[in-house]
């Protein structure tokens, strides 16, 4: 799966600097070579809350997690990117950092804090640790951010500079649910992203991501040198934003804004397969995420059913059972139905034998997942 073959430019590949182009919202037709594997968070996420210690591994969103994944026949890593007070995009997901002092926990923003401020937590490069992190989960519990091997927190320049440079970036452009932004602050957030991504990028692979549907338009406007994909949880959870509250309205911002393509949480998919089609007829591309992800044969199913990539946090678990299926390009591949079974990549027509069998076996074993 080497990822040096693969381009991901835009066939309007010019390199553009921040700002606003000027120029209609045509939308560029994006497709993988391949079906791609994207390390979450780089080696994957942490649960600090979970019993399962591979949750609990290596940092994520950190220089180590991402060599460490780098180091798997995956194609991508995905992180999210924040801006510090003064105007350094930095890589956390949380958007509020936890510590303790005297017994008393303390809560900051990070968007709020200078750089300075928010690399002071956790362990610092000379083997201390004076402020540890914690993190609060969506129910409320707050656990101490313990994991097996620990490393500092980063910069989006450094993750640049340090990580293999054939590793792929899916950069989500992260931003509070809770929070109303203007048009300028966005745009101020982006701009300090681009330039960075614009001195740094050299020829590494990267797309933008974000639940943010204002955020993914704006991205999509000031530059037109990376693809631009719209997160959504396809309706497994409510928002007052209606466009980001089913995969029929993602649909929608895509082909309105010229964007590239969808991250759909992956239950929303198996809920709607059909969206599948609507997606690729809308000359869109299709990626998924969320915890089923680490499973292989939901996997699977994904890869028979069109769904052009995954984000998968059991990066060595799935990466290598990702590398041993086989397509093959057989003029004749049908069941015992008589019935063709075709995967689209790129502009070629990929032919996998597939049996009755396995299918009844997958589809029967998806609605005990989504139950989950």
């Amino acid at each position: 799966m080497a990822l040096e073959t693969m381009s991901l430019s835009l066939s309007n590949s010019a390199m553009f600097s921040s700002g606003v182009v000027e120029d209609d919202k045509k939308q560029e037709a994006f497709v993988f070579p391949k079906f791609v594997v994207m390390g979450h968070r780089g080696f994957g996420m942490n649960m600090l809350q979970s019993p399962d210690e591979k949750m609990k591994f290596i940092k994520e969103n950190s220089i180590l997690s991402f060599n460490v994944a780098a180091d798997f026949p995956i194609d991508f890593i995905e992180f999210d990117v924040q801006v510090t007070r003064d105007g350094c995009p930095v890589i956390f997901h949380d958007i509020f950092m936890f510590t303790q002092e005297q017994g008393v926990i303390i809560e900051k923003r990070v968007t709020e804090m200078a750089l300075h401020e928010f690399l002071s937590y956790g362990p610092q490069k000379d083997g201390t640790n004076v402020k540890p992190m914690l993190r609060k989960t969506k129910d409320g519990r707050i656990f101490e951010w313990k994991v097996e091997k620990d490393a500092p927190l980063c910069t989006l320049e450094e993750a640049f500079v340090k990580v293999k440079h054939s590793l792929g970036f899916n950069i989500e452009l992260k931003f509070d649910d809770n929070t109303v932004y203007g048009e300028e602050e966005l745009r101020q957030t982006l701009d300090n992203i681009l330039k960075v991504v614009n001195e740094h990028s050299k020829n590494r692979p990267i797309i933008f991501s974000s639940f943010h549907p204002d955020a993914v338009r704006l991205i999509r406007n000031m530059q037109r040198s990376y693809p631009v994909f719209f997160l959504t949880n396809g309706g497994c959870e409510i928002y007052k934003d209606v466009r980001r509250n089913s995969l029929d309205e993602a649909i929608k911002l895509c082909k309105e804004s010229g964007l590239q393509g969808i991250v759909s949480e992956v239950k929303a998919i198996l809920r709607t397969p059909n969206a599948i089609t609507r997606v690729k007829d809308s000359k869109l591309s299709l990626l998924s995420y969320g915890q089923l992800n680490n499973v292989v044969e939901v996997i699977y199913l994904q890869y028979l059913m069109g769904v052009e990539g995954v984000i998968v946090d059991m990066v060595k678990d799935i990466s290598e059972a990702i590398a041993n299926i086989e397509v093959t390009n057989e003029d004749d591949c049908e069941d015992d139905d008589g019935r063709k079974c075709q995967i689209r990549f790129r502009e070629e027509r990929k032919k996998v034998k597939i049996s009755k069998d396995e299918i009844t076996l997958l589809t029967k074993f998806v609605p005990k997942l989504l139950q989950q």
